[in-house]
């Protein structure tokens, strides 16, 4: 579980967290990611918020690997005081600390050991193979069946459990952006976010 690590501080150099912006105007339905995981990968790699670095967390505990290029929004903060998740879809594995420019295409909902946890799926707006896609729904069912497994199964070895609800059209992402962006401005601004979020 994410801790919220304080007031903002300034870290040495650039930081892909506090010094990438989010969007060119079009936010909240198209924005900046930042992967971290590509597609494919069974690293955990997370940001170390400190030095702006990807750490290796854990090497995945089950015999899965993600089926999405997977980071995050630059400037947000989620409801863990993490910046908010992003699973980007394309056709090929993303270097991690790409920035890739994505459209989002619907929400995930989830409860990760009780608490709640949101994925924006979304699609790389320069791949031709997914960019068309402007709704969750329109792909594959066995793509959304894939991506509900994966975070079903992803931690069971570790004897966690998280629960996948139902995945939503793109419009419940936006405010999911929306608050996640105003709670980073907050934070940066030095204001208390505490109850905000739902961290330990």
């Amino acid at each position: 579980m994410a801790r919220l690590i304080g007031p903002y501080k300034p870290t040495a150099g650039v930081s892909p967290w506090h010094d990438v912006n989010p969007g060119n105007g079009i936010l909240p339905s198209v924005f900046n990611a930042i992967i971290e995981i590509p597609l494919g990968s069974s690293n955990k790699y997370e940001l170390d918020k400190y030095t702006g670095l990807l750490r290796l967390d854990r090497v995945l505990h089950s015999a899965v690997y993600y089926p999405a290029n997977y980071g995050f929004i630059p400037q947000t903060m989620a409801d863990d005081g993490d910046p908010l998740d992003v699973l980007v879809l394309g056709a090929e594995p993303v270097y991690p600390l790409t920035l890739v420019e994505a459209r989002a295409i619907g929400l995930m909902t989830m409860k990760d050991q009780n608490e709640v946890d949101h994925k924006v799926i979304a699609v790389h707006v320069n791949d031709p193979e997914f960019s068309s896609y402007s709704d969750v729904h329109q792909l594959p069912p066995h793509r959304l069946a894939v991506l509900k497994r994966f975070f079903e199964d992803y931690k069971s070895l570790e004897n966690k459990r998280v629960v996948v609800d139902d995945v939503l059209p793109a419009e419940y992402a936006y405010p999911v952006i929306e608050q996640s962006l105003m709670i980073y401005r907050k934070w940066r601004g030095g204001e208390d976010v505490s109850k905000l979020l739902h961290v330990a």
